[in-house]
């Protein structure tokens, strides 16, 4: 495999698995999608951040109100 090959290969992977969080919350239109989004640019290059987003991506978005 060539480095050429290799970097469009870590691209099409790397990228979107780098924004799965991102892409998580778009997909669930969860309300807080952009903040979701500011995390995984900012601070998901760091795991606790990426991991952060990821789950707050997949918490429930439950908006009834408890007594």
């Amino acid at each position: 495999m060539s480095p050429f090959e290799f970097l469009i290969v870590v691209v099409l992977v790397g990228v979107p698995l780098y924004f799965l969080p991102a892409i998580i919350a778009y997909r669930r239109r969860h309300r807080n999608k952009l903040p979701i989004l500011a995390l995984n640019i900012c601070a998901g290059w760091t795991f606790i951040g990426w991991l952060g987003a990821l789950v707050w991506s997949l918490m429930n978005q439950d908006t009834s109100a408890r007594a």
